[in-house]
């Protein structure tokens, strides 16, 4: 036991002269240095967020799946954490960086939890860029990476969707980070006046998870385009992705999903104002079910999320709310069918019998740059879709109050990130 502590120490005294002498070189590296370029040189970033919240009121039938207030029963409160992030970034030299992230999420019985329910990190992002490649402008991302879905645009912009709620792709799982190769182009006008951009990525669609190779894979294909008018002040976003879902032969056994998404926003010092709209197709991916019998079908889902905050006080004290449309079958025919299931992995992020409406608002008071405490309320009401529903079947909702806390460090992620222009790096 003496020669192992000895170990230790010894080990322990060799990290604390390690990092000491990396220190001059890399942890006090300043920001702008990194962003320079400048070879050999690296931050730490990161941050946090979470809550305490009271549940006020509980749907009875513990609908919303994705949601993470499903199954809290009424009464419940509690502090939390949603999300810790621990993060470096690393320029090998001009050319080429790398950029490392752990997470700890969702501090739920569902979050990323240990089997004695203690709180655990896993490996988010581990990536490196080629910056210029083949060209200038055009960057090459491979690894674990930030997929084109909604991380490099919505989610900065519409700054509160995060931290206080997932954007509203993100809610019904659209991944926000894969294992892949990507493409990433961003210029700008001779004026600085107008940007815009691409972003392209292949991946194997299942985030941080290991696929399971005896089974057959399909990759999700994303691809995104944006332009930022008025020196980024006026942003229009173009989404696009598509995977299988399964693939053999017979009249029902081809499966994918396909989205289309498009974001319009207005990014100022003082108000920032947005729309973002899905339409998701659900080729064969959705069951329904009339006595014993049970058709395999397509679905549709629609959503459409409207976004706001403005500043009272300067950087001080902000206002915000957010409300969201969602539809998860346009093609519901309850007329026909006694009720509808979903199929294969995405489409389950698609229940198709309820409707929903969220609306999240509240204020934003920062003491300090990086530091945000957020009172807010978490609102989401559900509308069965299947014939002849009375009471709470037909509608009922969750309502949270919540008081959010927020903090930055080493990166530049203040909140609201103004004119964030999309894909800087």
């Amino acid at each position: 036991m003496r020669k192992r502590i000895a170990h230790l120490a010894i080990f322990a005294a060799i990290l604390v002269f390690s990092c000491s002498s990396l220190e001059a070189q890399y942890l006090l590296n300043s920001d702008s240095a990194f962003r320079a370029g400048v070879p050999n040189s690296g931050r730490i970033w990161g941050y946090v967020f979470g809550d305490y919240f009271h549940k006020s009121h509980s749907d009875s039938l513990n609908r919303g799946g994705n949601n993470q207030y499903t199954n809290v029963k009424k009464g419940q409160d509690e502090f939390q954490f949603r999300r810790i992030y621990i993060g470096y970034d690393y320029n090998i030299n001009k050319k080429f960086s790398a950029e490392f992230l752990l997470a700890a999420e969702d501090d739920f019985t569902s979050g990323d939890l240990l089997q004695n329910n203690k709180f655990t990190p896993y490996v988010k992002f581990a990536n490196i860029r080629w910056h210029d490649f083949l060209f200038k402008g055009n960057d090459l991302v491979v690894g674990l990476q930030p997929t084109p879905s909604f991380p490099y645009v919505t989610e900065n912009l519409f700054s509160y969707s995060r931290p206080v709620e997932r954007t509203i792709t993100d809610i019904r799982r659209t991944p926000s980070f894969d294992f892949g190769a990507g493409l990433q182009g961003r210029f700008n006008s001779k004026d600085k006046s107008v940007v815009y951009g691409y972003n392209l990525l292949v991946a194997n669609g299942s985030s941080d998870k290991i696929q399971a190779l005896n089974t057959s894979l399909y990759k999700w294909f994303y691809g995104d385009a944006f332009i930022g008018l008025l020196k980024s002040k006026l942003i229009f976003d173009l989404y696009q992705d598509y995977q299988r879902q399964n693939w053999v032969p017979g009249p029902h056994g081809h499966s994918a999903r396909q989205m289309t998404k498009g974001a319009i926003i207005w990014v100022d010092k003082k108000f920032t104002v947005g729309a973002e709209g899905f339409i998701n197709g659900l080729k064969q991916a959705e069951v329904g079910t009339v006595g014993a019998v049970k058709d395999t079908l397509d679905g549709r889902s629609t959503g459409l999320s409207l976004y706001a905050h403005a500043s009272i006080i300067g950087t001080k004290l902000r206002v915000f709310a957010r409300y969201d449309f969602y539809n998860p079958n346009t093609k519901y025919d309850n007329t026909t069918y006694t009720k509808y299931a979903a199929l294969y992995s995405v489409s389950t992020s698609y229940e198709p019998n309820n409707k929903e409406r969220f609306l999240s608002a509240g204020f934003d008071y920062s003491p300090v740059n990086n530091v945000h405490f957020i009172p807010n309320i978490w609102y989401n009401r559900y509308m069965g879709q299947q014939a002849n529903l009375t009471g709470s079947a037909a509608h009922d909702y969750d309502l949270v109050y919540r008081l959010t806390f927020y903090f930055t460090f080493g990166k530049l992620f203040q909140n609201p990130a103004y004119s964030y222009p999309p894909y800087t790096h």
